[in-house]
């Protein structure tokens, strides 16, 4: 591996940290209650009226939501780069899965917080922005974002689980860990900090990947080879 490469692996292995201190962040600092889709008129009153209270804290914590999800899809990528072997295509396909979903997700955050906090401090009426909310959240573009996001939140944690398993990368317990962390992490409700104890096994899990990406990057070029040639062929 040129320095080039082990570069650009480096920089790779930086967002699992910064992806899980973005998620992290955008629940903890979400208002209780604003991390649901406004499907119908209620809800929407309830979000606004939340929304209302706490404009600029919606506006930050949607701001980290959206780059937590983007560095989750990078991440997706340098944690693939792990697997080898049999889990490679697998891993391949789970970060295909989980950049697409998290890309989904990000647009699904745009809509679940700044379009609330705008409506909410709109000059409109109360009814025309729930109108103005919920229209938007049962459109065709709402619904094909928010199903592909959901599909990528439960199968690629799953895929890249087994991926990193079957290929033996790193130990097994970091792989369940990963898997069970994420999906943990994935399913918190805006609580308040209080979210942050839930969602310290999926940092720790991104931490200590980000150390083995770190740690590849600085083998020696010729390293990986013997590693492979030691390991016997499969009867």
């Amino acid at each position: 591996m040129d320095t080039a490469a082990r570069t650009r692996q480096r920089i790779l292995a930086l967002f699992l940290p910064i992806a899980a201190v973005l998620y992290i962040s955008a629940e903890a600092l979400s208002p209780k209650g604003t991390d649901q889709v406004a499907t119908d008129t209620a809800t929407a009153l309830k979000l606004l009226a939340i929304a209302a209270q706490h404009p600029t804290q919606v506006y930050i914590a949607g701001t980290f939501a959206v780059l937590g999800l983007g560095a989750l899809a990078v991440s997706y990528a340098a944690i693939a780069a792990l697997a080898r072997n049999r889990g490679s295509v697998l891993a391949t396909v789970a970060a295909l899965i989980g950049g697409i979903g998290a890309f989904c997700g990000a647009i699904v955050e745009v809509l679940v917080f700044p379009n609330v906090a705008a409506a909410a401090t709109a000059h409109t009426t109360r009814a025309a922005a729930a109108q103005f909310l919920v229209t938007t959240f049962n459109s065709g573009f709402g619904h094909v974002f928010l199903y592909v996001y959901f599909i990528g939140i439960y199968v690629a944690p799953l895929l890249m689980g087994i991926a990193l398993w079957r290929s033996r990368a790193v130990p097994r317990w970091l792989a369940v860990l990963f898997f069970v962390g994420l999906e943990v992490a994935q399913q918190q409700i805006s609580a308040g900090p209080v979210v942050i104890l839930y969602m310290l096994p999926f940092a720790a899990a991104m931490i200590l990947l980000a150390a083995k990406i770190w740690q590849a990057a600085t083998l020696p070029a010729s390293q990986p080879q013997q590693e492979l040639a030691s390991v016997p062929p499969q009867q």
